[in-house]
């Protein structure tokens, strides 16, 4: 799984989920899974078009791998950084209950889904 921890102004995307009912409303960076043959960097653009409807730019990786809870693979989060690209669509929640841009300050407020409330030492540096 790779997360995009997609940066502007000051502020970090987070979108809220609206499915399965067990994590609905919960917050989670965009992202998803890497399909067989893709990269992570190509599976988080597809991603954020699909999710946000916008193109990014993928950068350099945030934080360490986060074990999945419940994984019984040992699946990992990755997450990159990422801007949206100049004179792409606002990204806007196309698969998610509603989008937040969210200050470092801001962070502790939410509601996250486990594997990304791991990375939010990380996330409030970069902010």
């Amino acid at each position: 799984m790779v997360g995009a921890a997609i940066v502007r102004d000051g502020r970090v995307l987070a979108q809220r989920r609206a499915a399965p009912p067990e994590l609905a409303g919960r917050w989670e960076l965009p992202g998803g899974r890497v399909e067989p043959g893709e990269s992570e960097p190509a599976a988080l653009r597809r991603e954020c078009r699909e999710e946000l409807g916008a193109l990014i730019t993928v950068c350099g990786r945030l934080g360490a791998d986060v074990l999945l809870p419940g994984s019984s693979s040992g699946a990992v989060l990755r997450v990159y950084r990422a801007a949206v690209v100049p004179g792409s669509p606002e990204p806007r929640a196309v698969e998610h209950a509603g989008l937040r841009w969210v200050a470092g300050r801001e962070l502790a407020e939410l509601d996250w889904l486990n594997a990304d409330r791991v990375l939010l030492p990380d996330l409030a540096i970069l902010l």
